[in-house]
């Protein structure tokens, strides 16, 4: 055993159905898998499209060419697209739909060939359309876990869900399941079922109320649709739209997975690459990006956040890491087991760290203007308590705003660039804070001793696979991490 991986020969041979493959962590995953094992017999990318070919179209453009692959291509060489084209076989589907929205000359191959179904679908918009979230969040996890139970070889369906689920929640956070119905508030009538009737009730109301337009119809029902969302979120104890339809997705599964071995991955704050295979890399800001691209464009002079406080993160790397070792762990074992990924426990960084490692990284590293100059760079200021935040807005931009609005109207519009550019500065704040400030106060802590008992069974067994599928936070060092790697991966992949 010594010298080789058992996880990534696990792969060998088998079928793996991605859905969800053009996201972050479904790119990171198929890479990984192709990396370590390219003997793995086929890899089914499920992907939002008309058909095969435009399927296969997006994976070129969208995953294949990204930089994340650039080492399978050194491997390969002039024979990368070749091997590509002989394992992955894009399939055009959605999650949304009945057995994935496979056409039906496919379907039957499929059950009878795929062994491991991982699903990384999701709509993470915390303030999305409740009637979007419901579709891809909710009933997705119950359209994979039909689709599941039809395949006659599956070994392992894994779901990707989030930490979060949790809501805001202070102390240890166990890895149990959520059960069918559970509010975190202790209002006991959450039915998924009376959910949906709601939504279309909802839509019914708009459709039928004469005062809207046709022409403002769209928009009052995605308004109405978004507004119902955090409603009935809130209404249940969860803080936005997309934590509480990932619960109810985690609630079909448990309840309906009958003895499908079942594994769900709960990520905390998914960062950047630390290591494998391209440091630094990422896609789409995350939470504590935000923080980090407001800083570095100038736009942020304050944020809401406890310092002092436990900001919980994990790289992606370390997440995938974590699935393929699970994935292997508990194959074809009649089992529903869930993982945080997290870091809150083992290796706690305080978000003062990030704040440190920004200034100082943008304070040696300015960034140059299209104009050729160094762009102005100023400190953040953090506030810790919502009293003096409002104090800080108040003064620095409501009460300017209303002047410079008042001198504007006298002097017919010549204060209308400063209006606006304080106005947008206002409003960017305040986006910010009232998404990812609760997050800034978190006083969880997510229990990860599963994850710890999977880790020392792989340290016990092979020292090599615990290097080569490292998943522990332990290993990093958090103000190098964020100072070398971390904010100058946002820097180049995400300063648009």
């Amino acid at each position: 055993m010594e010298g080789r991986s058992r996880i990534a020969g696990y792969f060998k041979g088998k079928s793996i159905l991605i859905i969800g493959s053009t996201g972050f962590l479904g790119k990171i995953l198929m890479e990984k898998i192709l990396r370590v094992e390219p003997e793995v017999k086929r890899v089914f990318l499920l992907v939002r499209a008309a058909e095969d070919e435009s399927a296969k179209q997006r994976v070129q453009t969208e995953v294949i060419k990204k930089e994340i692959f650039n080492i399978l291509k050194e491997e390969h060489g002039e024979n990368f697209q070749n091997f590509m084209e002989e394992k992955i076989i894009p399939i055009a589907g959605d999650v949304i739909f009945k057995n994935l929205g496979i056409k039906c000359s496919q379907i039957e191959n499929l059950y009878n060939e795929i062994d491991i179904i991982v699903n990384s679908a999701a709509t993470t918009n915390f303030y999305e359309r409740y009637d979007v979230s419901l579709d891809v969040n909710t009933l997705g996890a119950k359209h994979v876990l039909e689709f599941a139970k039809k395949c006659v070889n599956l070994k392992m369906l894994l779901h990707v869900s989030t930490a979060y689920v949790a809501g805001l929640q202070e102390g240890l956070i166990q890895e149990k399941p959520i059960n069918i119905g559970a509010t975190l508030n202790g209002h006991s009538n959450l039915d998924i079922e009376s959910e949906l009737r709601l939504v279309e009730e909802t839509k019914r109301l708009v459709h039928s109320d004469e005062s809207v337009s046709l022409k403002s119809i769209d928009k009052v029902e995605r308004t109405a649709m978004k507004e119902l969302g955090i409603k009935r979120a809130r209404y249940f104890g969860w803080p936005n739209t997309y934590v509480f339809t990932k619960a109810m997705g985690e609630m079909i599964l448990g309840d309906m997975r009958g003895d499908l071995p079942l594994v769900i991955i709960r990520p905390t704050i998914i960062t950047s690459l630390f290591k494998d295979p391209l440091p630094g890399w990422m896609e789409g800001t995350r939470t504590i990006d935000s923080f980090v691209v407001g800083y570095m464009k100038g736009k942020l002079s304050c944020y809401l956040a406890d310092l002092k406080e436990i900001m919980d993160v994990i790289p992606g790397d370390m997440v995938v890491n974590a699935m393929m070792a699970a994935i292997e762990a508990h194959s074809e074992e009649n089992v529903e087991m869930i993982y945080h990924t997290s870091s809150s426990l083992s290796n706690p960084v305080p978000f003062s760290t990030l704040e440190q490692s920004a200034y100082r990284y943008f304070r040696e590293n300015p960034r140059i203007g299209t104009d050729g100059k160094i762009m102005p760079f100023t400190k953040v200021y953090l506030f810790n308590t919502l009293h003096s935040f409002r104090v800080y807005m108040t003064l620095g931009y409501k009460l300017p705003l209303k002047i410079l609005h008042m001198v504007n109207l006298l002097s017919f519009g010549h204060f209308s660039h400063q209006y606006d550019e304080l106005s947008r500065r206002y409003r960017y704040i305040m986006h910010l804070v009232d998404l990812y400030a609760p997050y800034g106060f978190f006083k969880g802590r997510f229990d990860d001793m599963n994850l710890q008992r999977l880790r020392q069974s792989m340290a016990k067994d092979n020292p090599i696979e615990a290097e080569m599928f490292n998943f522990d936070p332990k290993s990093i060092n958090w103000s190098d991490y964020f100072q070398e790697t971390h904010i100058p991966g946002v820097v180049k992949y995400l300063a648009k």
